[in-house]
């Protein structure tokens, strides 16, 4: 029996949980990267970047290719940088309004 879509879905948001994550996504948005490129990009140690590589490789996210000695990691799905756009959208609209509202409250404070 499968899981249901809504505990198929935590977990696919689970995968995306880590800041180190969300970065390496970002950056293969300009490309295909080995892990030595990836590494001052990303800001992590090489073995750590290794490790959430291999999450998001389990989970689909991204694909490798060999190139001589050199492991290329790309992303599968380009629709993802869409998923993470919107995510900033939201986050955006989050921001501004709490903004308002703390502004909001500091121009009625009347102490």
């Amino acid at each position: 029996m499968s899981a249901p879509i809504h505990q198929v879905k935590a977990e696919f948001f689970k995968t995306l949980s880590h800041p180190a994550r969300i970065r390496v996504l970002e950056v293969l948005r300009d490309g295909a990267r080995t892990v030595g490129q990836l590494v001052p990009e990303v800001g992590i140690e090489a073995s750590h970047l290794s490790q959430q590589l291999a999450v998001l490789r389990r989970a689909g996210l991204v694909q490798t290719r060999k190139e001589g000695a050199s492991v290329i990691y790309s992303v599968a799905d380009p629709d993802i940088f869409e998923l993470l756009e919107v995510a900033k959208r939201i986050l955006t609209s989050s921001l501004l309004q709490s903004r308002e509202a703390i502004l909001a409250e500091l121009q009625n404070d009347s102490r």
